[in-house]
């Protein structure tokens, strides 16, 4: 082998470092072309003796980075690689993987070095960002699970500890039967990475550490980081040591789902258990077209997780048109839903567009659908399932593609049973059910509450309050809020208002009052009146459920609720 004349082109240069290049150059050579063509930017050198370059391209010889110690170890080991910041010829630098070859011609005499360059800077720049992101969030294993597997030969393991005996599920009595096979406990998918980890190791002496799966003798996987070194080529002898990573996983995956959820919701405030629920409910049906219905007491936020279906949802960007069906008269409500055609009634002077059409490829919600008389729910139910619907005073069919979500506080079965609400209706609604928690069934929110409406009316009003007494959020916490979040905003905002300093004046007398009952100024009656509808309250309007809590009959229940006149209007 003959070393490359100075005056040599650079095409011919590459070339010859083809043509007559050593089998690893070759392999190198190829990747660089790959590489190329992948845009990345790839240097050719070839290097005399003394380290000075004879040909190659985007490096200069004070630049280049071969030491003398690198060309040493190439010309004792046949090869040198590393990684680490090059710089190029116009003074930027790149995180490049560096390879140097030692070049003999036919009687072994070193005439010189090749080396080759590949830019792996977008890789070392995803590599750091990920390390930094998992430095933030790893937990350190409390017991490192370290296996030391030794091999005389490719596929045999006939030498493993008992943590890596555990790890994959096989006893001693099997290492020693000589039923370990490294082939066999590696998935179908992984025997790529082993491949080129088997190949990096007979280049460098150790493969880089990388994560794969084991088949546990059971059928299982485990997750692992394996590392593998080469103790010997003759007779061929490796190590290979493994780290268990299943504690890890479970930590981070944990960490995702929380951070994945606090992304997503910007409107919907808190933290607890009960809450994190609907919020998974909502990224499970937002990329759905199917009908959701959303259960709760009033003051729940039910239209607040209507709005986070439609931002999460393919038609995000298109209307989101809402209507309150307990705010409109009865004989209104069909127009209102459905438009009008100039001259279908009395009054009817121009064409109306319909809630429906102005939802058209968009969301429509329906707040209080509970409320809906019986005798419009067939059309409802109608313009549901035939995906079109007529104006009123209209005969032209028009189409829509329209998704509902509907809300109500009313108890729809209940409904159905009274003969109040339709069950064709009721399960066309109730596709993909949410039920809203009420604040008292997640206290723990209550807080988290307070500050954010805090800061909210404060900047609002053009004030600054900082701080709220410990003895004011114990009061907060404890009170069970029957009009759930709606009250405890209204309640902030009015301390908001009473607040002349940086800290919260809240009135509460107000809520202390009302949750004594005093003897002298209520009557049994009210107080008895009192009680059943907060057990109504917190039964969902259920009355049989009520009646089980209180120790009656439900016939006797509906008896007291018409003597002391509590209707569906009180809860």
């Amino acid at each position: 082998m003959k070393i490359l004349p100075p005056d040599v082109s650079k095409a011919r240069a590459a070339g010859w470092l083809l043509e007559h290049g050593p089998k690893e150059l070759e392999l190198l050579a190829r990747a660089v072309v790959l590489h190329t063509a992948d845009r990345q930017e790839c240097a050719k050198s070839l290097l005399d003796v003394n380290g000075r370059v004879v040909a190659g391209e985007a490096v200069e010889e004070n630049s280049i980075g071969a030491t003398r110690k690198e060309l040493d170890r190439s010309a004792a080991g046949g090869h040198f690689g590393n990684e680490g910041w090059q710089v190029k010829k116009d003074g930027s630098r790149i995180w490049a993987n560096v390879v140097t070859m030692a070049l003999r011609d036919e009687s072994g005499k070193l005439q010189g070095f090749a080396r080759v360059e590949r830019d792996f800077s977008e890789r070392h720049e995803r590599d750091e960002k990920l390390r930094r992101n998992l430095a933030r969030t790893r937990r350190v294993p409390s017991e490192s699970t370290i296996a030391g597997v030794v091999s005389g030969g490719l596929d045999a393991i006939p030498e493993a500890n008992d943590a890596f005996l555990k790890l994959v599920g096989y006893t001693r009595e099997d290492l020693l039967g000589g039923r370990l096979h490294w082939p066999e406990l590696t998935p179908p998918e992984y025997s790529t990475l082993d491949d080129l980890a088997h190949e990096e190791a007979l280049r460098f002496g150790a493969c880089t550490p990388y994560e794969k799966e084991f088949l546990r003798e059971d059928g299982t996987r485990v997750p692992v980081l394996v590392a593998t070194a080469v103790l010997k080529l003759s007779p061929f002898r490796w190590i290979t040591f493994v780290q268990d990573l299943r504690e890890r996983d479970q930590f981070e995956n944990i960490v995702e789902e929380d951070v994945e959820v606090k992304q997503n919701f910007d409107e919907i405030v808190g933290n607890s258990a009960a809450l994190k629920r609907i919020l998974r409910q909502v990224e499970v049906v937002a990329p759905t077209d199917a009908n959701v219905l959303i259960l709760g007491e009033t003051g729940t936020g039910k239209e607040l997780v209507a709005r986070a279906i439609h931002r999460l949802s393919p038609r995000k960007n298109l209307p989101f048109i809402s209507l309150n069906c307990a705010a409109i008269p009865t004989g209104l409500l069909e127009s209102e839903l459905f438009g009008y055609e100039r001259g279908a009634f009395t009054g009817a002077l121009a064409q109306k567009i319909g809630r429906f059409e102005m939802a058209h490829r968009g969301t429509l919600f329906l707040d209080e659908v509970g409320d809906i008389p019986l005798d419009l729910q067939p059309k409802l139910l109608r313009a549901l399932q035939e995906k079109s619907f007529e104006r009123l005073g209209g005969t032209r069919t028009i189409p829509i593609d329209v998704r509902l979500v509907a809300a109500t506080n009313r108890n729809l079965s209940q409904m159905m049973g009274d003969k109040l609400f339709r069950s064709d209706l009721y399960y066309r609604l109730k596709v993909f059910p949410i039920t809203t928690p009420a604040l008292r069934d997640h206290p723990e929110d209550i807080p988290i509450l307070a500050r954010h409406f805090t800061n909210k009316y404060a900047a609002k009003m053009d004030r600054k309050i900082d701080k709220i007494p410990s003895e004011t959020m114990r009061a907060l916490v404890s009170w069970h809020w029957p009009g759930n979040v709606r009250e405890l905003e209204n309640f902030i905002e009015r301390s908001v208002i009473l607040s002349r300093g940086p800290s919260l004046r809240a009135p509460l007398a107000e809520i202390r009052a009302e949750g004594t009952v005093s003897a002298s100024s209520s009557t049994l009656e009210q107080v008895e009146r009192e009680h059943i509808l907060r057990v109504l309250r917190e039964s969902g309007g259920v009355v049989t459920t009520a009646a089980t809590r209180l120790g009656l009959h439900r016939t006797t229940l509906n008896a007291i609720m018409r003597k002391l006149g509590i209707s569906r209007k009180d809860l």
